[in-house]
């Protein structure tokens, strides 16, 4: 645990310093976020706010982990001068597992990366030619058959490689063997996860907010498992989340993007079903399930009734801020939900 806090750290001052540099270059590309037009008149000033911060996020947690495992591989005899238990599990993280994880993480990214690149290149020609058309990356469907693709072979390889095909339930001692269903159901997990950060990442630090506590979450239940490696890799991954809140913060100088957000919460799932306490991750992921939800809910009631709705607006967040709550509060209030959430998940990791 003092070597994972430790990389925790190392990795948020190794994002935190390159952030600004990283906002000043999206700024000379354009590179900007476009804002709702039916959403709340208050976020229209964030129109133009750069985006793509999932970048500062991805590329830190790849460069520290690749790094410290090159280390231990390559100068072996470096390891007793360097943090030697920081080395050692990390040669065994990437050694052992670490590829499933952060190749999410990559892949993932770069499915985002490129719809936030065609949103804006798309939004740009549109002012150029003074049409009204908004920001429209990767077709929905293609950006959903991309996704499940990367997540249909994570979930291959969580079972014919780690040879995962369980699931544990609270107060049990036994986990239940699935079998082949462990593949669909995992897959299912990674794409579901991916797409409720997405929706929820629509006010200042509440995506980001929540993923953090998250990471820590299950990072604690891996510790519980004795699973160094797993601890090692979800705090790394804290550190650059928290790095890009201190930029993200009300009000944001940078916004996460699909790079981000598809990311973190497929590789979030991810981490879930390595720990094999896949079950709990709707309630470690309390905000995001009910993000989601409040689109599922508000789409299906609107159909069914020919226009009614069940919200102000949707997702969640939003319907907040239509009552009168302010962003600030909305999102101060999804992180106290989120920090509970996340301190019930351990405790029925530990029953």
């Amino acid at each position: 645990m003092a070597a994972a806090l430790a990389l925790g750290a190392l990795t948020f001052l190794f994002a935190v310093l390159w952030g600004g540099p990283l906002i000043r270059f999206l700024r000379r590309r354009r590179v900007g976020e476009q804002i709702r037009i039916d959403g709340p008149a208050t976020h229209q000033l964030k129109t133009g706010t750069p985006t793509m911060g999932g970048i500062m996020i991805i590329g830190p947690v790849t460069i520290v982990t690749l790094l410290m495992w090159a280390i231990d591989q390559i100068l072996p005899s470096l390891s007793g001068a360097l943090a030697p238990d920081i080395v050692e599990a990390f040669g065994q993280l990437v050694g052992e597992s670490i590829f499933l994880p952060l190749g999410t993480l990559l892949a993932c990214g770069v499915v985002g990366a490129l719809d936030d690149l065609q949103g804006v290149a798309r939004q740009q020609r549109a002012l150029a030619s003074n049409s009204s058309q908004g920001k429209a990356g990767i077709l929905g469907r293609w950006k959903f058959v991309a996704i499940t693709a990367i997540a249909l072979l994570v979930s291959l390889g969580l079972h014919f490689v780690l040879e995962l095909r369980s699931l544990a339930i609270p107060t049990l001692t036994q986990k239940i063997d699935i079998g082949l269903l462990y593949i669909p159901l995992a897959t299912f997990i990674i794409v579901g996860s991916s797409n409720a950060v997405n929706l929820t990442d629509g006010l200042d630090g509440l995506a980001g907010g929540a993923a953090a506590i998250a990471f820590v979450a299950y990072g604690v239940i891996a510790f519980l498992q004795g699973q160094v490696f797993l601890v090692l890799f979800c705090f790394t991954v804290m550190g650059p989340v928290l790095a890009f809140l201190w930029y993200n913060a009300y009000p944001a100088q940078l916004f996460m993007g699909d790079t981000g957000s598809l990311a973190l919460g497929a590789t979030l799932a991810v981490v879930a079903l390595m720990t094999g306490q896949w079950l709990l991750l709707p309630i470690v992921s309390l905000v995001f399930v009910a993000e989601t939800l409040s689109v599922i809910l508000q789409v299906a009631y609107f159909r069914w009734t020919r226009g009614r709705r069940i919200f102000k607006m949707s997702p969640l967040h939003h319907h907040f801020e239509l009552l009168g709550w302010s962003e600030v509060q909305v999102v101060q209030r999804f992180w106290l939900a989120s920090m509970l959430a996340g301190m019930l998940g351990v405790a029925l990791a530990l029953l």
